[in-house]
Order: structure tokens, then C-alpha cells, then sequence
């Protein structure tokens, strides 16, 4: 593991990506433009998005682009949010449709101001797209929905394909990177989609933050025991000088070993990179007719 030595640490030559410039880039942005909608990938400044861009696709980000949570290490902004914006769902739709999508990413940001915490607005979301496109795989990335087990089950009775929800960081660091989150709220919704919904749940976290070993295993374990058996693994990129510190960059053998971990811990498929992210190549995992693990 590349320690830091303080101040800002120079990227190392495995996370060098090239900027989203190409013809397909252009195409998408000005699809999302266009259909109004927001996708993580720029939001978030994603560094795969010139990848995701280059195959025509992208995660779409629903409920605006304004965060109710303030958390340490990503770039979404955040404050007062605007009302939801009933025609999303439908622009959603139509926005799939310009792609040529078969597999669909869908996540929010954490609307903590509306009494459903945006369960009731990701249900119209899969229904539109599924009505637009039947044989369409619908994977949602949904919030802790502050722990409203109705919201849950709301997400969960609209049946997308795959429900996923990451943990972000390790116990020792959720609360000083999650503040209004909660690490054992976080695995009680995994747990719960993993009984209600038919399929294992999916969930992802990063590594850099300062963690040890002994924390990533014991999320993986933790996770395990949620009824987790998908798992993404990445590295922590700092997005500005005020958000948290990359403490340690991991090379890609160490992230080779990462993988192994988490597969001899029972998981059934693991992405670790350097650049994964939790919805990396979702659909080519799960964009044809193989059902997940």
C-alpha cells in the first residue's frame, strides 16, 4: 500500500484515466442534457465515466442533485433540495430509450426531508422504465431511507432486478465519514432485502480512507452475515482539498488480494480495482440472461 507522507499525494500511474472526449461521451451527455437528468457519473466525477460514456451508459441520479447528508468524501452537493419533479420518471424512460439501454443503474441522492425519503419516487422510476422497456434489468442503488422499513419494503415490492446499497467505509470510520448515517441501520436494510426480496443484495465500499485489514474483513463479514454476496471494492479518490484525505493509495495486487478475501469470506462475486465502482460493468455482469449469484 502507497502510504501518504502528508499533503496531497500524487496519483500513481494505475489510476491515470483519460477524460470522456469521444463521440459517445458527447452523445450521452447531451441525452442526459437534453431529457434533463443527472447521472452520478458526472455528479460524482466518476473516473470511469469516459468508459461508461464510450458504451453508452450511465447511472442516472433521481430526486435532483442536491444531497440532505453531508458526508466526508463525496463530491454531490448538498443542502435544501428542491421538490421531486413528477416528470422524472418519465424523462427517465425516455432517456433509457435514447441509449438503447437493456440494463438500467438507477441511484439518488439522501432525501431525508420527504417523509418516504424518495422510496415512493424510485417505485414510479423502475415502473416507468419497465413499462417503456419490458425487457429492460432495472438495478437500483438506494439510501438508508433513514431506517423507515416501509420505505424498504416499497423499493423492495416494486422489484427491480437488483438492489444494492453501499456501506461506504468500515465500523471504525462510518461515523466520522457518515455522520448522519449508521453502520448497523446500513446492514439491517441489506439484511432485509435479502429476505424479502428473492435475490441477494449487492453493496460496495472503498479503501484509503485509513481502515486496516482487520476492518475490511470485518465489513465483509458483516456483510456476509447481512445476506450480502456481491460486493465492490475500490479506491477512495479525494474529489477536492476539503473532503476527506486519501490516507493510502492500493496498488492492483493488493487489490487482487482484496478479491480473494472477500471470496473466501462467501462472496459469490467481487469487482476490486482501483478504479471499480458499484455499479462498474453492471451490465455486463447482469445484462444478459444470467441471473446474479
Amino acid at each position: 500500500m502507497k502510504e501518504a507522507s502528508g499533503g496531497t499525494m500524487r496519483k500513481p500511474s494505475w489510476l491515470k484515466v483519460r477524460p470522456p472526449l469521444s463521440e459517445s461521451c458527447r452523445e450521452v451527455k447531451g441525452i442526459l442534457a437534453r431529457r434533463r437528468l443527472h447521472s452520478v457519473c458526472q455528479e460524482a466525477l466518476c473516473p470511469n465515466r469516459a468508459e461508461c460514456f464510450r458504451a453508452k451508459t450511465a447511472t442516472f441520479l433521481i430526486l435532483g442533485n442536491v444531497c440532505t447528508r453531508r458526508c466526508a468524501y463525496c463530491n454531490i452537493g448538498t443542502g435544501i433540495p428542491q421538490e421531486p419533479d413528477e416528470t422524472e420518471a418519465q424523462r427517465l424512460a425516455a432517456g433509457v430509450k435514447d441509449l438503447g439501454l437493456s440494463y438500467v443503474v438507477i441511484t439518488s441522492v439522501t432525501r431525508d426531508d420527504l417523509p418516504d425519503g424518495g422510496a415512493g419516487h424510485f417505485a414510479r422510476c423502475i415502473e416507468a422504465v419497465r413499462t417503456a422497456i419490458p425487457s429492460s434489468r432495472i438495478e437500483v442503488l438506494i439510501p438508508d431511507f433513514r431506517g423507515r422499513r416501509a420505505s424498504w419494503d416499497e423499493v423492495i415490492a416494486a422489484d427491480p432486478y437488483l438492489i444494492g446499497h453501499n456501506m461506504e467505509t468500515v465500523a471504525a470510520l462510518f461515523g466520522a465519514l457518515r455522520p448522519q448515517g449508521d453502520y448497523q441501520r446500513s446492514l439491517a436494510l441489506l439484511a432485509a432485502v435479502a429476505d424479502r426480496h428473492g435475490r441477494p443484495p449487492k453493496s460496495g465500499f472503498m479503501v484509503g480512507l485509513g481502515e486496516g485489514w482487520r476492518d475490511i474483513e470485518g465489513l465483509l463479514v458483516d456483510l456476509h452475515r447481512a445476506g450480502c454476496r456481491q460486493v465492490t471494492i475500490g479506491q477512495y479518490l479525494q474529489p477536492s482539498r476539503r473532503h476527506w484525505p486519501v490516507r493510502r493509495y492500493y496498488t492492483p495486487e493488493e487489490f487482487a488480494g482484496l478479491k480473494e478475501l472477500a471470496l473466501s469470506l462467501g462472496m459469490e462475486h467481487v469487482e476490486a480495482g482501483p478504479l471499480v465502482r458499484s455499479s462498474y460493468r453492471a451490465a455486463h455482469r447482469y445484462g444478459g440472461d444470467a441471473a446474479p449469484p
